[in-house]
């Protein structure tokens, strides 16, 4: 089962994938990251996600990235938490 870090929100607004890619692959192998972006504008909206292929690297990744300086900015790495739509809060 893959584990997914989140990034939130505090990114660089020019931090683009390939950068939170090549700095998270140090932690183990990197199945899918993305940068959240405005659709209109197309401008990141400052946070993200790194989706890695263990429980190992995730917890790596958690333990050496949370606040550290990431293109002039301390991001918050933490578990994403699951989506929840409207109905799911009520059941």
């Amino acid at each position: 089962m893959t584990r997914i870090a989140s990034c939130t929100p505090r990114l660089c607004y020019d931090t683009n994938e390939p950068v939170l890619k090549k700095e998270f692959e140090n932690y183990g192998e990197v199945v899918q990251v993305g940068v959240i972006c405005d659709h209109m504008s197309g401008k990141s909206k400052g946070y993200g996600f790194v989706e890695f292929d263990s429980e190992e690297a995730t917890s790596s990744a958690l333990a050496s990235m949370n606040n550290q300086l990431l293109e002039g900015r301390n991001i918050r790495v933490e578990y994403a938490k699951a989506k929840g739509g409207l109905h799911e809060n009520h059941k």
